[in-house]
C-alpha cells in the first residue's frame, strides 16, 4: 500500500519495568486505555499482553484479557488488536533443579498459550518462530509444539504474526508455511536486539528480509535507545514498524514514555518520509484480517 505503513504500539510486555517507568500500564483498564490513547495518536494495531494487577509480573488469568480486549472492543476508537500467545515459554537454567528450571520457570503447553487467542478471536496474534537465549534465561518454543500453536491458530481464523528473533527462525517460519500451517499473505515480525537474538542493524534486517517469501508482509523493532533508529530504518526500506512500551520505556533520554507518546514521535518520523500510518481498516483489507466481529475483510 503506496507511502501507507503498519504502525504497531507493543502496550505492555511481561518485563519487570514499572519501577523504571511509573507509566507501563498493568491493570487491564491501564492497558486497554493505553491501547485507546496509542490508536488515537495514530497506532493501527494494538499489541497486548495481560498483567497481574498485584505483582505487574506476566498473567496468564483470562479474565485479565477478556477484560483488556472488552473495553478496547467496546471503545469509540477503532484498532486491530494483536495477543501474544507467546506466554508461558520461561525457563530458568537452575544447578540445583536443571530438569525443572529455577525460580521463575513458567511454561505453558501449546494449547494454554493458545487460550486467549482461541477464546477471544483478536484479528491477529503473535506466533513465536523458535527458542532462544534471552539474556541468561531461555525463551521455549519447540517446533512440534510450534506446529500444535499455528494449526490452532489457523483453525481459528486469527492472522498469526509470526515472531522471528533470530535466523533459524525465520527459516522454520518459512516451513510453518511449506507445510500449509499459516494462510493468505504471511506477516513476518522481525525482533531486533535482544540479548543474545538477530542483532538491530540494517544489515540484519535485509538478510531477514530477503529470506521470506515474495507475497510477505513484514515489520521489524528494535528494543531499547534502538528502538526509534530501526523504527527509521525498516520504513526506509519499505517495512511495518512497532514501538512501545513493552520493547523500550524512554522517550528520551532518562525520559520515561507513555505509549501514545512513542506512537506520536513515529508518526513525526514517517510523515517526514513522506509515510503514514494505515489506518485499521487499511491494514485489515492489507492483510485480508478477519475483522473482530468474525467475518473477513473485503
Amino acid at each position: 500500500m503506496k507511502n501507507k505503513v503498519l504502525l504497531t504500539s507493543a502496550v505492555t510486555g511481561a518485563g519487570d519495568t514499572l519501577e523504571k517507568n511509573p507509566h507501563v500500564p498493568v491493570t487491564p483498564k491501564e492497558i486497554a486505555e493505553s491501547a485507546i490513547e496509542s490508536a488515537k495518536a495514530g497506532a493501527t494495531v494494538a499489541h497486548v499482553h495481560a498483567r497481574d494487577p498485584k505483582t505487574g509480573g506476566i498473567s496468564h488469568n483470562m479474565d485479565h484479557y477478556r477484560e483488556i480486549v472488552d473495553r478496547i472492543r467496546e471503545s469509540e476508537t477503532d484498532v486491530i488488536i494483536n495477543i501474544t500467545s507467546g506466554g508461558g515459554g520461561d525457563f530458568i537454567p537452575s544447578l540445583s533443579t536443571p530438569a525443572a528450571g529455577g525460580d521463575g520457570t513458567d511454561i505453558q503447553i501449546p494449547s494454554e498459550r493458545h487460550e486467549p487467542v482461541g477464546e477471544l478471536l483478536p484479528e491477529m496474534c503473535t506466533l513465536d518462530c523458535g527458542s532462544t537465549n534471552f539474556g541468561n534465561m531461555i525463551y521455549m518454543s519447540p517446533t512440534d509444539w510450534l506446529r500444535d500453536q499455528a494449526k490452532m491458530v489457523q483453525e481459528s481464523g486469527v492472522k498469526p504474526e509470526l515472531e522471528c528473533f533470530d535466523t533459524g527462525h525465520i527459516r522454520f517460519a518459512n516451513q510453518l508455511i511449506k507445510e500449509g500451517l499459516v494462510d493468505g499473505d504471511p506477516m513476518f515480525q522481525f525482533c531486533l536486539g535482544i540479548p543474545w537474538g538477530a542483532a538491530a542493524d540494517a544489515e540484519t534486517i535485509l538478510y531477514m528480509k530477503n529470506r521470506i517469501p515474495e507475497n510477505a508482509h513484514w515489520s521489524a523493532f528494535g528494543i531499547g535507545r534502538m528502538q526509534m533508529p530501526m523504527a527509521s530504518q525498516t520504513a526506509i526500506l519499505g517495512g511495518n514498524i512497532r514501538v512501545g512500551l513493552e520493547d523500550n520505556i524512554y522517550l528520551s533520554k532518562g525520559v520515561p514514555a507513555k505509549n501514545e507518546q512513542l506512537v506520536d514521535k513515529s508518526v513525526s518520523m514517517l510523515q517526514g518520509m513522506d509515510l503514514e500510518p494505515m489506518t485499521p481498516q487499511e491494514a485489515r483489507e492489507y492483510l485480508q484480517l478477519r475483522n473482530s466481529r468474525g467475518g473477513q475483510s473485503s
